[in-house]
């Protein structure tokens, strides 16, 4: 059966993925700004969520910050202690990414290998930093760079927008990989396109988030605290997404 990732915020989106049988979890904070490292008890406390029945992975963004995935020292020695952090709470793997300088972007190699290396024992999810890359060579070449980091799978849109618009390159990355690498899918997986998606495309895995924006329950918000303007919304977990999902995954077994 397809391997059924989750991308969560909260203890309560551990609980839900748990529930409706996800295979990982993908833990972030910064959701808006594609995800970055969580906090400590933010890791401790999914870890403790899924711990009661060990049938969801646990698997913790490693980003410093949103926007390119171009590091400094500075911020890889950060990197380098949240990949350290998440091991000693308990996380199954890691997911992270890291992208060369210039207008040419290309897997960053001997770095994201170092981190990979660092990591280990456990395995290494390549994020969709992949989807950034502009190699002039080939799409196969950037699949080879990654699998030269030793990590265990790529999560990818198939280097397009959203997935129905990269099915054919999801298609020709799982060709190429030849059981090598996993190719998971993520960006615009829903219920209505999944079973098509995996049918099509072979992919191992696919990624979704699975949350709905509800009113604050604060209702006071006079003063904004960021540049959001959306102090008065809230996120919540989509269980019925959740569950369609699996439904569809399920009926292709």
């Amino acid at each position: 059966m397809t391997e059924l990732e989750v991308c969560i915020d909260s203890v309560e989106g551990a609980k839900a993925a748990s529930r409706y049988g996800a295979t990982r979890v993908e833990l972030c904070a910064n959701l808006n700004e594609g995800g970055t490292t969580p906090s400590a008890g933010m890791i401790a406390m999914v870890h403790e969520a899924l711990a009661t029945t060990r049938t969801t992975e646990l698997y913790v963004m490693i980003r410093p910050r949103g926007g390119n995935f171009v590091y400094s020292q500075d911020e890889l020695s950060v990197m380098k202690r949240d990949i350290q952090m998440a091991r000693q709470l308990g996380a199954d793997g890691v997911v992270l990414g890291c992208l060369t300088e210039g207008a040419t972007t290309c897997i960053d190699v001997p770095v994201t290998k170092s981190l990979v290396q660092l990591a280990h024992p456990l395995p290494v999810t390549f994020h969709r930093a992949f989807d950034r890359t502009n190699n002039p060579t080939s799409m196969e070449a950037m699949l080879e760079a990654v699998i030269q980091t030793g990590a265990k799978r790529i999560l990818t849109s198939g280097l397009a927008p959203s997935v129905e618009q990269g099915t054919a390159t999801l298609k020709k990355l799982t060709n190429l990989a030849e059981g090598r690498i996993a190719i998971m899918a993520g960006c615009g997986v829903r219920p209505d396109n999944v079973k098509l998606l995996v049918k099509t495309t072979n992919v191992q895995a696919v990624h979704f988030t699975a949350r709905r924006k509800v009113l604050s329950r604060q209702e006071f918000n006079n003063i904004p605290m960021g540049a959001s303007a959306e102090d008065d919304i809230q996120y919540e977990v989509d269980h019925e997404k959740m569950e369609a999902i699996r439904q569809a995954l399920q009926e292709l077994s």
